[in-house]
């Protein structure tokens, strides 16, 4: 399968200060003002100390107050304006924990946007304010002149109008700006999403959705624990040899590589078996193996991870794929393979330890998944017998292919198929045609319920074939439903696998109730987790959990400069850990 990958949010821009956070980071203050936009933004303490010293030299303070996510020329004539009303320029900002704009808002964390508005020159102070609105400051800061848009001029929000009354009970004016040129932060924001890029809007979309909320997420999550699941395929040994800086031979221009290192993963349908397993499910292997020393070994690892295995015998050695690595970069593939090829008697053998494994109809096995890797074990005779098996006594059947020896028009009758583009284009001799119709026609010729088609770097779309269509309708949009779900990863570091974990996230999420889309969209999140991981670890429950928790709360966030010493600028270190 192809991979997919994670979101590239605005939290992995670079930014020597900047990193992933859940709370928002305070500015701590200096023992005195300092010089420079830095030095302007002021504690509390700092700022009724400057206040008194104002009020004693005689210079009057204007104050405004407001979110500042995005300085544009509207917030420039505002400030420039109220600097013009008196001598000294105070402005308040709400800190991030306080503003209730919408998700992803502020876009701009609380310590920037007080720096953007230090490095004006007609500002004098700068002032976090961590309090929902600005009337208790204004009640201690006692300013001159409160300096607000002209669209607080006629506004009746009751919060406005309190901090009107504190500025007039002390003797202060309320006067309000020009409005000669009038800007919308959270406008300018939101036409940034949907024009300039459709990435995030795609995702802002789909991350408001009810059923991709991440309380709902969480929840489905959570029942994947105990589901049964009974997965059918072959077994494949993925090797990594890791290997020195490469070379080239003397004796002619052939390169070199030298080993240094050698991991190996359980692969194939133990990976998905392994994946579901550390989702919380409770998984059977069903596959054919060679009972030696290597299979006895395969047997106690799978059981450690909670993964019973259960095999027919066959006189083949289990399938290796070598991949060979210099730092994170494949340079070379061997695959030593051997077709199982299995007879008559042993697919008999298989789909009775498969019926075995099911149990009776309508019995305990929540999710069962058919996967065939090309290696032979998976002939279109035993689909045609295997298919109806686990679909009359499973609540889920999904299948899965990989590789151009495999059989894609032979499944029938799931609920689910997740190939990769390539795959079902070359399955289907459709290399023209549009995406929706060569799904169309995989759906319609398997009779399957539901596909998700991965498409690596851009994504993947879930399909769902709509019931009452007439197939005399020449538009597709009549007759299968899609819905796009994003890359997840910035960069996939090894794509291996990851069409295995999304399909282990996504069979379990619909056995345990969730919607087509929430599966594709949890499916989505453990590709990119795999993404980000050198080789075949398995993914887990936690992994999954944890990416749904970063799409739905990632932002910029401020990390504090180190000190060298006590009075001292502080220094940036280089770029924070996430």
């Amino acid at each position: 399968m192809a991979d997919s990958s994670f979101m590239p949010t605005r939290s992995t821009l670079p930014h020597p200060r900047l990193h992933l956070a859940g709370q928002p980071h305070m500015m701590s203050g200096t023992s005195g003002p300092q010089t420079g936009p830095v030095g302007k933004v002021v504690s509390h303490e700092q700022l009724l100390a400057l206040r008194a010293r104002a009020r004693e030299a005689g210079r009057s303070v204007v104050q405004c107050h407001g979110c500042f996510d995005i300085v544009h020329p509207g917030h420039l004539r505002h400030l420039r304006y109220a600097k013009a009303q008196g001598d000294v320029l105070l402005v308040s900002i709400t800190g991030d924990s306080m503003i209730s704009k919408g998700t992803g808002r502020p876009l701009i964390p609380q310590e920037l946007r007080a720096e953007n508005l230090a490095a004006l020159d007609c500002v004098d102070w700068v002032y976090i304010e961590p309090r929902p609105t600005a009337e208790e400051l204004l009640n201690e800061v006692r300013p001159d002149v409160y300096v607000k848009g002209r669209e607080y001029e006629l506004n009746s929000d009751p919060r406005f109008a309190r901090e009107k009354a504190a500025v007039q009970a002390h003797g202060g004016r309320v006067v309000f700006s020009s409005g000669d040129v009038v800007f919308s932060s959270s406008a300018l924001i939101a036409a940034l999403e949907q024009s300039a890029d459709p990435y995030h809007a795609r995702l802002r979309t789909l991350l408001q959705m009810p059923e991709l909320e991440g309380g709902a997420l969480s929840a489905l999550i959570a029942k994947f624990r105990g589901k049964r699941c009974v997965i059918v395929g072959e077994v494949i040994q993925d090797t990594y040899v890791l290997c020195d800086r490469p070379d080239v031979a003397g004796e002619s221009p052939v390169l070199t590589l030298r080993p240094i290192e050698h991991r190996t993963y359980d692969g194939g349908a133990a990976v998905i078996a392994r994946h579901m397993a550390a989702m919380g499910a409770r998984p059977v292997l069903v596959s054919a193996l060679r009972e030696d020393e290597l299979a006895g070994a395969l047997r106690r690892r799978l059981a450690a991870e909670g993964v019973e295995l259960r095999s027919v015998r066959v006189d083949r050695p289990t399938p290796e794929k070598q991949r060979f690595l210099v730092g994170a970069q494949k340079v070379m593939k061997v695959d030593l393979v051997t077709r199982l090829d299995p007879d008559a008697g042993v697919q008999d053998e298989l789909l009775g330890m498969v019926g075995d494994a099911l149990g009776e109809s309508g019995g305990a096995t929540d999710a069962a998944v058919i996967a065939d890797f090309g290696l032979g074990l998976m002939s279109a005779g035993l689909l045609r017998s295997l298919c109806p098996l686990v679909r009359a006594r499973s609540g889920v059947a999904s299948g899965d292919v990989s590789g151009r020896r495999s059989h894609l028009p032979h499944f029938s009758g799931l609920d689910l198929l997740c190939p990769s583009e390539s795959e079902l284009r070359d399955a289907y001799h459709q290399h023209d045609d549009s995406l929706p119709a060569a799904a169309y026609r995989l759906l319609s010729g398997t009779r399957t319920r539901h596909a998700i088609v991965t498409m690596g770097s851009e994504g993947l779309v879930a399909f769902d074939r709509l019931a009452g269509f007439d197939d005399a309708q020449q538009h597709w949009g009549a007759r299968v439903k899609a819905e796009h779900v994003p890359a997840l990863a910035p960069a996939a570091i090894d794509p291996l696998g990851c069409g295995d974990a999304l399909l282990a996230a996504a069979t379990l999420a619909l056995a345990s109730g969730g919607s087509l889309l929430a599966g594709a969209f949890l499916g989505a999140v453990s590709a990119g987790v795999q993404a980000q991981r050198l080789g075949n670890p398995s993914v887990s429950a936690g992994d999954v959990r944890s990416g749904v928790a970063r799409l739905h709360t990632a932002h910029l966030a401020y990390v504090p400069a180190e000190v060298t010493s006590a009075g001292q600028r502080p220094i940036a270190l280089g770029a924070a850990a996430s």
